[in-house]
């Protein structure tokens, strides 16, 4: 038996992404053969990754390999790598992070509380790109030299936002915007001091007046978050048609219908723009109707123009 193979793997060390490296393709392996969609069930990706660790643990009792410090830390890992987006899962997971931001492999930003921290992660080229291919085979949507900008929704919710290299310069830049409820009715804004008392009143009364409400402001000040919680304050006995450029919108009504645009494919036909969506829920027309749109970029007025036909739309 080697000092190697005696010794303990510590993280951040070459031995232990060597090891990491080797258990990871053995999960791969087991997820492959088991037929698991590693992305919809990661509990059972979990599982299979406790299962390899074990094994390994046991092998380390007779000295054949090197035992490891922080078995769930491992299995974690092995999880993050398998079933989520690798090294950018942990900030992800942390429920203080608002977003997450890649310039270059070597410089990662956070976003916490409002504020900007680069990160010490430094990844390399070749995994920002894998990375970007996971995220967007989980969204169904792509990115290539004919569409080198896409906007898309990972599985929590969180929305991604890729620019290629070639337009963004030297290397892909990857924008991940998390999804996080602080508020899901008007209420819950005027506990939070965003909204007094009297302007939350005001605005559920438009909305369950069939009121036009326009919601506008700069990136990260709030612009889904109330529009879930205006979207909240529509009666239970109306029809609800949501148009977005990726789903965003969350809030609880019985009669929601969530439309969502499309890219064009690889022959370049197919595409469906927000303002076909718009036009696709006019035609749902009932008596006591809402349109909600998100994401009202380019031209306003051909976006809006639209809506005077519509009372009880919100965008």
């Amino acid at each position: 038996m080697s000092l190697y193979d005696a010794a303990v793997v510590d993280a951040g060390t070459p031995a232990h992404d060597d090891l990491v490296e080797q258990l990871d393709q053995h999960v791969r392996e087991l997820v492959r053969r088991e037929g698991v969609d590693p992305q919809r069930d990661a509990a059972l990706v979990r599982r299979l990754a406790e299962g390899v660790v074990r094994a390994h643990d046991e092998r380390s009792l007779t000295g054949q390999v090197a035992p490891v410090p922080d078995v769930d830390a491992l299995v974690g890992e092995l999880v993050a790598r398998v079933s989520g987006f690798g090294p950018l899962q942990p900030f992800l997971d942390d429920d203080s992070v608002e977003e997450v931001w890649i310039n270059d492999p070597s410089r990662v930003f956070v976003a916490r509380n409002g504020r900007h921290e680069l990160t010490t992660l430094v990844l390399t080229t070749a995994q920002v790109q894998e990375l970007v291919e996971r995220m967007l085979k989980s969204s169904g949507r792509r990115i290539d030299v004919s569409q080198p900008f896409v906007d898309a929704m990972l599985p929590e919710g969180h929305r991604l936002h890729v620019v290629l290299e070639g337009i963004s310069r030297g290397f892909s830049a990857v924008n991940i915007r998390k999804f996080v409820v602080r508020a899901s009715r008007l209420a819950d804004l005027v506990q939070l001091g965003s909204l007094s008392a009297p302007a939350a009143a005001f605005l559920e009364a438009s909305i369950r007046a069939g009121l036009n409400v326009l919601v506008s402001g700069g990136t990260q000040t709030g612009k889904t978050t109330m529009l879930n919680c205006l979207a909240a304050a529509i009666p239970g006995g109306d029809r609800v048609v949501s148009c977005e450029e990726v789903f965003e919108l969350r809030f609880a009504h019985p009669d929601w219908v969530p439309l969502q645009t499309r890219q064009s494919g690889l022959e370049g036909t197919g595409e469906i723009v927000l303002r076909d969506l718009v036009k696709e829920s006019l035609r749902t027309h009932m008596s006591s109707f809402h349109t909600t749109i998100t994401s009202l970029w380019g031209s306003v007025t051909e976006r809006l123009d639209g809506l005077v036909v519509a009372p009880g739309s919100a965008c």
